[in-house]
């Protein structure tokens, strides 16, 4: 009787490969999810850098937040600070 991991002369047949992709996948499969979660240097992404915390935006966002200016002041300084920090391109807000 023939199977499909055998020929006919008895020795291994095609699907003998298929084994060591199997082992590859997994072992790339392994180092992506690493590298996107555990190895991205060292930090997850609940971590903000000292960078976005003190960004134009990010200051405005905090000030609106606290009550030191109101709606129509936030909005009117984000306008201005997305035009210069913002999103770039045709996708940007308004």
């Amino acid at each position: 009787m023939q199977t499909l991991a055998h020929f006919a002369d008895g020795g291994p047949g095609p699907w003998i490969l298929f084994f060591p992709l199997i082992w590859a996948a997994v072992v790339v499969g392994g180092i992506t999810l690493l590298r996107r979660t555990v190895w991205r240097g060292r930090r997850g992404p609940w971590q903000r850098s000292a960078r976005d915390e003190n960004s134009p935006i990010t200051v405005l966002g905090h000030r609106f937040a606290s009550g030191e200016i109101d709606e129509d002041e936030y909005w009117r300084r984000l306008s201005v600070l997305d035009e210069q920090f913002g999103r770039t391109g045709k996708g940007g807000a308004a």
